[in-house]
């Protein structure tokens, strides 16, 4: 058994089943595709699981994987023990109808033994007690010791989930020697000691959980496996943990070194230096993968995540930023497997950087606020945090709820962890389950469709065609006929293109000699095209034959905002970086809308810029080309993806002139001619680090225009300008204007203070040292603070407290001249009594304070209680 590294293992696992006839499948997204049931991929068969259901192809019935994974339900335990960790990869073979035990126990066998070399002595395989088929391929065909052989029962051995398939598991176990066991006679796998380490799992699909407590078998069975990387790195590496295999420790003799601190020596510096090392491998991965920091779902456990990485660096002493420095030794580990981390690279550094320096602004106020809380509780004898204050953490300094309850247990301390959830549900009005089925349609409808074929689409080259009536859907369910009203109609072939890839859909004409139909929207789920119509005139019968005709001129339009959308993409990626990827798009008849990865509003040069460099484009004339390829072969070219995507094996191509190279289904114009011109029309913020681009083309150019110049004449006339070109000059002469009538109203405004001034000086009375002016005015909180800062500055032995109302809104104002501060009087001090009296809070400098109240009755006393304050002085 020789030393080998986790990238080694990882690439001799894969190569070893491609040789056994696998095809070996780049690890899936972390984001989940099409699958609600899940927030991030937390193992090898998650992404494939509809490959086992049956309900999608798999692209060869033998696959090999080396998968990433995140899983979080143990995210507070993540550092204080050296076992758990939040992301991590697994290895996997996998059988979809093809091979089942008599393969996959020798090939487990065989790459453990004669792959690895790790002695077969110490091996213990383990089967469901029931599986005789399983142990006696391990003992006759495999040759395995039968007292090295164990039976367990169904909690431990026999996989399944409700009424799906399942089947017995097969696990093989590593014996890591007697100091890790409990030192019993019969110790052995499925022991609770830590001596037997499983390292994987074949899991035979074989029955089907009919419900009752009964199975039957399947006539296609499958084969499902795992190991963990890490665990079999630490077999090899002879290390306890996954800390101490050899990349994932240099990640973490780099966070020592950040920090100054030698692991090993400090049981909670030993916690946060492995909270780091596990944190900055998980967010490297799921920001490569698209997820952003947010306070929602998947993007909320990256925050999580990041601000509790963030949050042990100030524990171990860390000043200032240090996530991109670690980030950059985790890249550099992994970017061979993964080379998408290197492509990405300044993306990923933004982003991590932004989210570290969002929660530095807060974390020392936060925490500072925190400990007060706990400080509080434990001085009441509280036993917990209450969900108002955890909430106000949470909303107001941007404290992930989870990191709040790490923090107060650790002081001993629980939350009211239902009432914060109470609160965020009052709060929040979330947007979920957007990627929704059509609306609308009951489950006869998506039946009828399900067993319909896949519509062929000819609107890449026709703008007409015939097509025969498959299926007729009303409000009422199917239908033979329709007369009058609105329906759903399918057809064998259509040039109609359905909604889909951010292009809207088509809509035209339908008609025969017995019926004509208006198209208002075309739609598109599993390959079947549905024309949502109206009737004209005539009666549809289901098996007629309809022309079908789209709206050339509409369809033209959003040709060349589609078209204009890809140029686009490729001029933002050109002036702002490789990091922009496509968050997002809109293509109609009328604009284009992008969204995009950036993390800063684009400046004017930078728009100016893309606009260049789309319609240099446009100038061009260049050709648009498309082809039909491998997935594979499509990503070789260089081409662009939308991220998340799910493709199949053949992929659709489009080359638009020689900066623009996607994968893309939607129509586009024949060349950059046809487009006409592009413009922006506005860019903004949709979220965070994700940017809004709206643009428009063509005819859309000549309408914008058209309303700007209306627009500009409108403004001509209302300045009284002579023409458009005399805009600037005018505009410039009505700003002097203006100006020269703020200044007049300015001096106005002072004549009017100094009046208002000298008539309250008169009533000011002198207490010692000082002098006090109270005042109670009907007056805004800005004239207030004028008319103080006026006292303060002609009147050094003056205190002047003015009550200001303004409608219901009630405040103070105070401010005490340099003599009078030096005799003792204090403006904050004074107006924090002030203020208690008539049921406000307020403070301030000595010199000068503001604050608020709500009982205008008793403002008298309070101006009187001015006069009680300063006669002590």
């Amino acid at each position: 058994m020789k030393w080998t590294s986790l990238n080694d293992l990882r690439e001799k696992f894969l190569s070893f089943f491609e040789e056994k006839g696998h095809l070996r499948l780049p690890s899936f997204s972390l984001v989940p595709h099409n699958d609600k049931s899940l927030l991030l991929i937390n193992s090898g068969m998650a992404p494939m699981k509809k490959f086992f259901t049956g309900e999608e192809k798999a692209p060869r019935n033998r696959v090999c994987t080396c998968q990433k994974c995140i899983r979080t339900p143990d995210l507070e335990r993540v550092g204080h023990t050296a076992r758990h960790g939040t992301f991590f990869e697994m290895l996997g073979n996998f059988s979809f109808g093809d091979y089942f035990k008599n393969e996959a126990i020798p090939w487990a066998w065989e790459f453990l033994t004669e792959c690895l070399e790790i002695p077969s002595d110490l091996l213990w395989p383990s089967i469901y007690e029931e599986d005789d088929e399983s142990y006696d391929i391990w003992v006759k065909k495999v040759g395995v010791n039968p007292a090295h052989i164990v039976r367990l029962g169904k909690a431990d051995n026999f996989w399944e989930h409700g009424t799906r398939p399942c089947g017995p598991c097969s696990e093989i176990y590593f014996d890591r020697g007697i100091k890790y066991g409990c030192g019993k006679p019969d110790c052995k796998p499925g022991c609770d000691c830590d001596r037997y380490m499983e390292i994987w799992n074949n899991v035979f699909c074989q029955f089907n959980n009919m419900g009752d407590g009964t199975y039957t078998e399947l006539a296609s069975k499958n084969i499902d496996t795992g190991m963990g990387l890490e665990r079999l790195a630490c077999v090899m590496q002879g290390v306890d943990n996954m800390f101490e295999v050899d990349s994932i420790r240099k990640i973490l003799d780099s966070v020592c070194a950040v920090a100054g601190k030698k692991y090993g020596e400090n049981a909670e510096n030993d916690i946060s230096i492995r909270v780091i090392t596990d944190h900055i491998r998980a967010s490297l991965f799921m920001i490569a993968d698209g997820v952003i920091p947010s306070n929602e779902g998947r993007g909320y456990v990256l925050r999580r995540i990041l601000r509790r990485a963030c949050r042990h660096g100030k524990l171990l002493g860390i000043e200032g930023a240090f996530l991109t420095g670690l980030c950059l030794v985790a890249m550099e580990e992994s970017c061979g497997a993964y080379p998408a981390l290197s492509e990405k690279k300044d993306y990923i550094l933004k982003v991590m950087s932004m989210e570290e320096e969002r929660f530095a602004a807060t974390i020392d106020q936060g925490l500072s606020i925190l400990n007060g809380m706990t400080d509080e509780a434990k001085k009441k004898g509280e036993g917990s945090l209450t969900a108002s204050d955890v909430f106000k953490l949470y909303d107001t300094y941007g404290f992930p709820f989870d990191l709040t309850k790490e923090i107060a247990e650790e002081k001993g301390l629980s939350v009211d962890e239902e009432g914060f959830r109470v609160l965020m549900e009052e709060q929040r009005v979330r947007a979920r389950n957007a990627r929704a089925n059509i609306s609308g349609w009951s489950g006869t409808d998506k039946s009828v469709l399900s067993s319909l074929p896949q519509t062929t689409f000819l609107g890449y080259d026709k703008e007409a065609c015939e097509g025969k009536v498959l299926a007729i859907l009303t409000d009422e369910g199917e239908a033979d006929a329709i007369g009058e009203g609105e329906a759903s109609v399918v057809t064998d072939q259509t040039v109609f293109y359905g909604e889909g890839g951010g292009q809207v859909g088509d809509t035209g004409e339908a008609e025969n000699e017995h019926c004509k139909l208006l198209v208002l929207d075309t739609k598109k789920t599993e390959g079947i095209y549905i024309h949502q119509v109206k009737v004209q005139s005539g009666e549809l019968k289901k098996g007629d034959t309809l022309v079908l005709s789209i709206d050339k001129e509409r369809r033209d339009a959003i040709r060349r905002n589609h078209s204009a959308c890809h140029l686009l993409q490729a001029a933002l990626r050109q002036t702002l970086g490789t990091h922009v990827e496509q968050a997002g798009s809109y293509v109609d008849e009328t604009r284009v809308r992008f969204d995009f990865s950036h993390f800063s509003a684009m400046t004017a040069s930078e728009l100016a810029a893309v606009e260049a460099f789309v319609n240099a484009a446009i100038l061009k004339a260049e050709a648009t080309l498309t082809e039909v390829c491998g997935i594979e072969e499509a990503k070789k070219k260089g081409a662009m993806a939308l991220f998340g995507e799910k493709y199949g094996d053949s992929v659709r191509l489009v080359r638009i002139g020689e900066k623009s190279l996607e994968l893309c289904g939607g129509t586009h114009v024949k060349n950059t001619g046809n487009i006409g011109l592009f413009r922006i029309i506005s860019e903004s913020s949709v979220a965070a680090g994700v940017r809004r681009i709206e643009g428009t083309t063509g005819l859309g150019v000549l309408s914008l225009l058209a309303e700007r110049e209306a627009l500009l004449q409108e403004t001509a006339k209302e300045l009284k300008a002579p023409s458009v070109s005399d805009l600037p000059k005018r505009a410039g002469g009505v700003l002097g204007e203006l100006k020269e009538a703020h200044r007049a109203l300015e001096s106005a405004e002072a004549k009017l203070a100094d009046a208002k001034l000298s008539s309250l000086l008169s009533s000011a009375k002198t207490l010692g040292k000082v002098r006090l002016l109270t005042a109670k005015l009907n007056a805004k909180a800005d004239e207030g603070r004028a008319l103080c800062d006026s006292i303060k500055g002609k009147h050094p032995d003056m205190v002047a407290v003015l009550a200001l109302i303004d409608g219901e809104k009630l405040n103070f104002v105070a401010c005490c001249g340099a003599d009078a501060v030096k005799a003792g009087a204090h403006a904050g001090n004074l107006l924090k009594v002030l203020s208690a009296m008539v049921g406000g809070k307020g403070g301030g400098r000595p010199d000068s304070a503001m604050s608020g109240g709500k009982d205008i009755d008793k403002v008298d006393e309070a101006l009187k209680e001015a006069e009680n304050i300063l006669s002590s002085l």
